[in-house]
């Protein structure tokens, strides 16, 4: 009975053991290194690269329960090889050449503002005086075209690098940019962790002090080939103030950690309405979630964006509401204030 174990039905029953904080599981992520049946002995080498000893815990305590309830086992043996993050070899995970800092700026669901907080994050900071790139890595549903109101199409230099879109003093690129108008992006898997690797690797970005990345909502393959493609200066979690937002919130914060990307702050967007009318502020999506958050998670609270009629418009025709005056624009002063902050955290 026992010899019927083989070590595609082991692999199989690791597919099942998720890496902690994310939704991709061991397997996927090409951490199970090696499988030995013998009889009802099984024997497995799992590889990490963390510094948090809770991951190899939770993977050893998930795949030692699912192996066990394999029919026939009786031994089942784990074995983990465990490095630093910081010894990882450049090949594997670098710098970009010339881009002081990349930011990513992440959401654990969506709907909360995230792309346009990332889109006049870096307006603020070209308007400080930063040379600002932003990159959308949203391959589903981009939309900083749209936000910048641009449909050009990107062309490509003589070592078929892509050059990117510029617009209001900044460097953009986008799968928006790439497709018609109504064109759906039908890709999974190693197409989608291609297609990030090329908008990171294969973009003539030139001398950058920033690159901000806007990712997809979730913990998704893009994430991951984020953070094993490019070192990154750090991540900022854009949440709302109601709890089932600050919830995904969390598992967003928690998967950066779990790859050693520090948390630079989160940002508290639909904060509040302030009413034209009489200069009140209404808490539509509750009060205070985004700062008892940051207390908990122990990181900054870069801002909180109010809900602003300006905002949405100047999303939907292509004007940035952070390239109006400040002294005319709250939204465009607080905005200014969390590129400064940001700023204090990441410098240049």
């Amino acid at each position: 009975m026992s010899s019927s174990i083989t070590e595609d039905q082991v692999r199989s029953v690791l597919a099942e053991v998720p890496y902690p904080g994310f939704s991709r599981d061991i397997v996927s992520f090409g951490l199970v290194k090696a499988v030995h049946v013998e009889g009802a002995n099984i024997k497995v080498l799992i590889s990490l690269q963390t510094k948090d000893p809770e991951v190899p815990k939770a993977i050893f305590q998930k795949s030692k329960e699912l192996l066990h309830a394999l029919p026939g086992a009786e031994q089942v043996d784990i074995e983990f090889d465990i490095k630093d993050p910081g010894q990882t070899a450049p090949s594997a995970k670098s710098a970009l050449p010339g881009i002081k800092n990349v930011i990513a700026i992440a959401s654990g669901k969506g709907g909360v503002g995230k792309s346009t907080v990332s889109v006049n994050l870096a307006v603020s900071l070209q308007k400080q005086g930063y040379k600002v790139g932003l990159c959308d890595c949203d391959l589903y549903g981009p939309s900083v075209p749209q936000m910048f109101g641009s449909k050009e199409r990107p062309n490509a230099t003589s070592d078929n690098e892509i050059i990117p879109i510029e617009s209001d003093g900044l460097k953009l690129i986008s799968m928006g940019f790439l497709l018609e108008d109504r064109s759906p992006v039908i890709v999974r898997g190693p197409l989608a962790t291609r297609y990030t690797q090329q908008f990171l690797k294969q973009v003539a970005w030139g001398e950058l002090d920033y690159l901000i990345l806007d990712l997809p909502p979730g913990t998704g393959d893009i994430q991951l080939t984020i953070v094993q493609t490019v070192a990154l200066t750090g991540a900022v979690i854009v949440t709302t103030p109601q709890e089932v937002a600050l919830i995904d919130a969390r598992k967003a914060v928690s998967m950066f950690e779990k790859v050693n990307v520090p948390v630079l702050g989160l940002v508290e967007n639909m904060s509040y309405f302030l009413s034209p009318s009489d200069g009140e502020r209404y808490h539509i999506f509750g009060e205070g979630g985004g700062v008892r958050e940051a207390e908990t998670l122990g990181v900054p609270l870069l801002g909180q964006i109010p809900i602003d009629i300006p905002t949405r418009t100047g999303g939907d025709v292509g004007r940035p509401v952070t390239l109006q005056d400040p002294a005319k624009s709250e939204v465009s002063r607080i905005f200014g204030d969390v590129a400064k902050a940001l700023v204090s955290y990441a410098p240049v």
